[in-house]
């Protein structure tokens, strides 16, 4: 029953996503060519093509004007409001904006108000709560008046750099909250320059900040969310010098959000930004044995044998941190402690993706190389990972099974090393079928 429910949140109807973006569409809206886009994509798309001289709708390759009107569809936004309180409450407010035309003010009245709103939030430290709470709550009502209020809102001067200024530097809940909620709502993250300016100049109390809220114990799901996600693209953004140095509760908090998935919206947004911020920041060598000791290997082993093949970006981040983290004493020692540890990577040799067969490839070969006892390597055999190293080892360039591309020359490479490594204990292991062996000679050559 459990992952029939899972299932059923994974399954968006393909008719609620946005060809350009893929997301769930806020505000659909139709081009006079009958295509049906979400509002922000089709408005930049056209933007940028048209300053190319060559506006098109997607689908079709059509032209259509830079200007031209579309026509909101309200029946497909209902449906997609309805889809998300059945199947994705908490994410209702997040995917689905009723699109409202802005105040009946002129736009030069707009932009004035709204640039004394942010001129109110420069001087944190001397705005009493309640007046930073009544000015966050305004600019975000400002923004969610349709595309055209985010826009409008997000193109204003200083706006990215007031908001993050009372995200760092507030030390209340509520209004650390509510900062959150604008910067996600603004999409303020989606541009690298505008995060990257933030990141020189408060990056270490940014990331801080957002730890401070996934460690609140009253957190609601999609503020931890909210949070999880700005971290990892926080991290991302970094500086290498910077990014070697995070504190150990960054590690410690996203480890925590991989035991904490209980299959809802949120909690996955927010499971899939930790394996982000683990992927990214086990790069950096320091870092690896700080994510080893807070209990990563495992979280990562739980999460692909949780996984089931249903979502592939995880089980290829997942792969990536335990590839990085294999690159440290601690991180192997971990992997092989883990009971299922060995197996679970197997498991992903073949079948899932070219990324996540050369990622695991890469595991085991550290495991073989570092940290293979009788036991270790006992265990490979008998559960079936020297057979698919096997597989991978003897396939043609190009080619897996049911014809899919699933590793190329240098994970081949990697797979036929490998075994190498041990191949007198598995040539004659009782647990490797000898058809396996017989098909396969050059696989054990040594």
């Amino acid at each position: 029953m459990e992952e029939q429910g899972q299932a059923e949140v994974d399954e968006v109807p393909s008719y609620f996503l946005c060809p350009i973006t893929l997301d769930v569409m806020r505000d659909p809206v139709t081009l006079p060519t009958g295509i049906t886009y979400d509002r922000h994509a089709i408005s930049r798309w056209l933007r940028l093509a048209g300053a190319a001289k060559s506006a098109t709708c997607p689908l079709t390759k059509l032209p259509v004007a830079p200007d031209c009107d579309f026509t909101p569809n309200h029946t497909l936004r209902r449906l997609i409001h309805s889809w998300c309180a059945l199947h994705r409450p908490d994410a209702l407010e997040q995917h689905v904006v009723v699109s409202t035309p802005l105040k009946t003010a002129s736009a030069d009245d707009n932009r004035a108000r709204l640039a004394k709103l942010v001129s109110l939030l420069a001087d944190v430290n001397r705005r009493e709560r309640e007046t930073l709470l009544a000015t966050l709550r305004e600019i975000r009502d400002a923004a969610a008046e349709g595309e055209q209020g985010r826009e409008l809102v997000a193109a204003l001067p200083g706006v990215a750099d007031a908001l993050f200024a009372v995200l760092v530097r507030t030390s209340a809940p509520e209004t650390a909250n509510a900062a959150l909620d604008v910067i996600c709502s603004l999409r303020l993250s989606e541009s690298e320059r505008c995060l990257v300016r933030v990141v020189d100049r408060d990056g270490m109390a940014l990331v801080d900040a957002l730890v401070s809220m996934l460690q609140r114990s009253d957190a609601e799901a999609a503020t931890r969310a909210r949070a999880a996600s700005l971290l990892a693209d926080v991290t991302a953004c970094m500086a290498p010098s910077r990014a070697a140095s995070l504190p150990e509760h960054v590690f410690t908090e996203s480890v925590r959000l991989l035991r904490d998935d209980d299959g809802g919206a949120s909690t996955a947004t927010a499971t899939k930004a930790a394996l982000r911020v683990l992927a990214g920041a086990t790069s950096h060598g320091r870092n690896r044995i700080k994510a080893a000791e807070s209990g990563a290997v495992a979280a990562l082993v739980d999460v692909l044998l949780a996984d089931g093949g249903r979502r592939r970006s995880w089980c290829e981040l997942a792969l990536c941190a335990l590839d990085r983290l294999c690159g440290c004493a601690e991180g192997r020692a971990a992997l092989v402690a883990h009971g299922a540890g060995v197996a679970a990577v197997g498991e992903k040799v073949v079948g899932t993706s070219a990324a996540a067969s050369g990622k695991a490839v890469r595991v085991l070969r550290s495991v073989a190389r570092h940290a293979a006892t009788a036991e270790v390597v006992r265990e490979m055999a008998a559960t079936g990972t020297v057979g698919k190293l096997c597989l991978v080892a003897a396939s043609a360039p190009g080619t897996g099974p049911e014809d899919g591309h699933w590793c190329d020359e240098r994970t081949r490479e990697r797979a036929r090393e490998t075994l190498r490594l041990h191949a007198r204990a598995w040539r004659g292991s009782p647990c490797l079928h000898p058809k396996m062996q017989a098909l396969y000679p050059c696989s054990f050559d040594l």
